[in-house]
């Protein structure tokens, strides 16, 4: 039976997977090279988990217990000496990755569960960085993971059924809803989520819409709680470029192809959220979705 988790990367998705399982008396140790990192990723966790009591979804005792059951480490190799699973969760670059895969399997005990983050790496060429390559698996979350139910579960070339098995389990105890899918490029939630996007860009860069048009289309015609520009934004214009690309090169076919506009706004410096301007500004404490002045 897991109990100790340890999660690598301390950033949007690394503290969501740690709140996640702390929330749910799993003892979690957060990794992160940087500390001022990990500090920023526990305040984090601690205002989310105030946003749940605040809702009533869960007890003030709760919020403490969780946040109990968290500890930090900037160290690898010390912060998964114990651990029965391993969920990577840096930065979707494969260099970085292998890198760190080849880390963990040095330092974590035998038996213990490898998984990966990852939106859209391969599985396999992940696993092959380690010695455990039956014990690798891929646990995809999604963006908010403390509100979002999916987690993608990825089956490796040689992921055993037995680990298949276990994250299926261990996603329902995090009251997560598992869907198990196999190892090709996108798995299944960007393989069809990131050509939707890439053509609603083309569309933009075609002048068949505007940006709110194309996103009300989606909304309001397809009951979508967010447009696919406005996701874009979200997920971040950066992360989709490299996710068009694995999705392009595994399987060689030209549909697939980055839209030139999304290319020339990763290249500027407009990836959406995170740096202030995509397809929409956003500005601190403001809610209002405003269309950028490069597409009025």
């Amino acid at each position: 039976m897991i109990k100790n988790v340890s999660v690598i990367g301390a950033g949007t998705m690394g503290n969501g997977i740690a709140h996640v399982f702390a929330q749910n008396g799993f003892l979690v140790t957060l990794i992160d090279v940087s500390a001022a990192q990990l500090e920023k990723a526990v305040a984090t966790i601690a205002k989310n988990l105030d946003r749940q009591v605040a809702k009533e979804t869960i007890s003030e005792d709760q919020k403490k217990a969780a946040l109990a059951n968290i500890t930090t480490q900037t160290a690898i190799a010390a912060g998964v000496q114990n651990a029965q699973l391993v969920i990577e969760a840096a930065t979707e670059n494969t260099e970085l990755k292998l890198k760190i895969f080849k880390q963990i399997d040095e330092a974590a005990p035998e038996g213990c569960i490898l998984a990966t983050n990852t939106s859209s790496i391969s599985i396999t060429k992940i696993a092959a960085a380690t010695k455990r390559p039956p014990l690798v698996v891929g646990m995809h979350f999604m963006n908010p993971v403390p509100v979002m139910k999916l987690v993608e579960i990825i089956n490796g070339y040689s992921t055993t059924k037995e680990v298949t098995h276990l994250i299926v389990d261990l996603s329902k105890q995090l009251g997560k809803i598992p869907c198990v899918v196999n190892d090709y490029p996108g798995f299944i939630a960007n393989r069809i989520l990131m050509p939707m996007i890439n053509e609603a860009i083309y569309s933009l860069y075609e002048n068949v819409a505007g940006v709110e048009e194309i996103d009300a289309v989606m909304k309001l015609g397809m009951a979508h709680p967010m447009g696919p520009l406005q996701l874009a934004d979200f997920i971040g214009l950066d992360v989709c470029l490299s996710i068009l690309k694995v999705l392009q090169d595994g399987f060689g076919n030209p549909k697939y192809a980055p839209c030139p506009l999304l290319v020339n706004m990763v290249m500027a410096g407009k990836s959406g959220i995170k740096t202030g301007e995509g397809f929409y500004i956003y500005r601190d404490g403001s809610k209002e979705l405003v269309v950028s002045e490069r597409f009025k």
